[in-house]
């Protein structure tokens, strides 16, 4: 890779003025600024300073009154953070000019070295990564989303106070060909837009219901898939509202609708980048080690559940009959199940994670599945036998450790109890984390009515 001085001469040769930097907050919103040229040379091979308030606020810029890491206590200094200089991309609308990811760092006072922050989210999936480097794997994940499209502006759904919004297409109209041939330019365009910024779709199309697509971003290696299913959430936001349009990823808008997933597909490789999921001698293709992780995806679903269903509105889809399991199933092919085991070869087999809804943060997601998976075969767990059928209709017959929470103030309180939460993600973050968590629930009691709306509509 060329180092920070070649990239900022070629930045000169080609006129470049500025660049856009972003980074992710506990709520999985992207919080950045641009900076000069000068300012970018100053920093690009080392750090700067963020005000660590974005660490301490959610999605409503409020501040946490019960955060002990960041708050009016410790007068809101500036947080370490440096950029992944590999995650540049050209902003096709804005000249061309360069995006970096960056994430937040922490010094150490004794040797002065620069570590993983304790609070920020790329950093905790980062240090599962490392655990399962340590463990002889590495892993590959990629994000599915769905999310509804209305003909409505920022300003326009708050003047109809959420309320009568118009969709782009009327009707359930799941895969559609006509809708995608009427509006074939949109579609066109948006994974155009994708593949210019490096988070290609490999696949885009109508979900039932009005206004309802899904896109399915290309696996990649799990950091890189984080990172794509960030900016892709964030991007295709402004995509659409350039074009007088509002796409929304809340879990479920309205109850008269299914809700909104975000599924995770994923699988591990060993150290020559040969998968550890497959077993040609098994009638199923689950090796030995993918049943270790399905396994410890089983037992840590309800203790990671408000990492991977991390809002107020989350727990509307987690209902029977909603395309959204309510109970730590698994099954082979079962899209009724939590966990759907998906056989084939080598190169493609693999287990979706099918609880997650959209609103999630992605870095979380990952690192929530993939600390589970890992605690599984590190725990050497034995797998259940799978659900054969409809997972709805026995669901509740399943042991009670694996029937999922129905509200975040539960399931925060499972993470906070989480042993194995504190080990995986550190005590700093659990604590940070859960008291952001409690913060919401508190706020939406505050409130009646539309506040799911108001709060999660555009942000999430």
């Amino acid at each position: 890779m060329e180092s920070p001085e070649e990239r900022i001469n070629r930045y000169r040769q080609e006129s470049i003025p500025r660049v856009k930097l972003g980074l992710t907050d506990i709520d999985g919103v992207l919080r950045g600024k641009y900076i000069s040229l000068d300012k970018f040379e100053s920093i690009a091979g080392s750090t700067s300073g963020f005000c660590d308030c974005v660490l301490g606020w959610d999605v409503d810029d409020q501040l946490y009154d019960n955060a002990t890491f960041t708050g009016w206590h410790t007068a809101f200094p500036d947080a370490l953070y440096r950029l992944d200089l590999s995650t540049e991309r050209r902003l096709m609308d804005e000249d061309g000019i360069p995006y970096f990811i960056g994430e937040f760092v922490a010094r150490d006072p004794d040797n002065d070295a620069i570590n993983l922050h304790p609070i920020c989210p790329r950093g905790r999936l980062k240090q599962v990564i490392d655990v399962a480097r340590e463990m002889g794997f590495s892993a590959r994940m990629a994000f599915e989303y769905e999310f509804f499209v209305f003909d409505e502006t920022a300003q326009s759904v708050r003047d109809k106070n959420y309320r009568n919004l118009t969709p782009l297409s009327p009707g359930n109209f799941g895969y559609s060909v006509l809708r995608t041939n009427t509006y074939s330019d949109l579609f066109n365009e948006l994974m155009d837009y994708c593949i210019a910024h490096e988070f290609e779709l490999e696949g885009l199309h109508c979900e039932t219901g009005p206004g309802v697509w899904e896109a399915a971003l290309a696996v990649d290696d799990v950091l890189n898939a984080a990172d794509k299913a960030s900016l892709f959430k964030t991007f295709a936001k402004s995509f659409f509202q350039k074009r007088g349009l509002m796409a929304t990823f809340m879990a479920k808008w309205s109850m008269d609708y299914p809700g909104q997933s975000g599924h995770c597909h994923q699988s591990l490789l060993d150290e020559a980048g040969n998968s550890v999921f497959f077993d040609s001698s098994s009638n199923d293709g689950m090796s030995k080690t993918q049943r270790q992780y399905v396994a410890g995806m089983q037992r840590y679903l309800r203790p990671f559940l408000a990492l991977t269903s991390p809002t107020i509105n989350s727990y509307t889809r987690l209902v029977k009959g909603a395309w959204a399991p309510t109970a730590a199933t698994w099954g082979i092919e079962n899209r009724t199940a939590a966990l759907r085991v998906i056989t084939g070869s080598a190169k493609s087999q693999r287990v979706e994670y099918r609880v997650g809804s959209a609103d999630a943060n992605p870095y979380l997601v990952a690192a929530a599945n993939l600390a589970a998976g890992l605690l599984g075969i590190r725990e050497q767990l034995e797998l259940s036998p799978p659900v054969v059928g409809n997972a709805y209709e026995i669901q509740d017959d399943s042991p009670h450790e694996w029937q999922l929470p129905g509200n975040l103030r539960d399931a925060t309180r499972d993470l906070s109890a989480s042993a194995e939460a504190r080990q995986m993600f550190g005590e700093d973050f659990i604590d940070h984390y859960v008291a952001s968590r409690d913060w919401e629930v508190r706020e939406y009691e505050r409130y009646v009515n539309d506040w799911q709306l108001k709060r999660y509509f555009e942000i999430i």
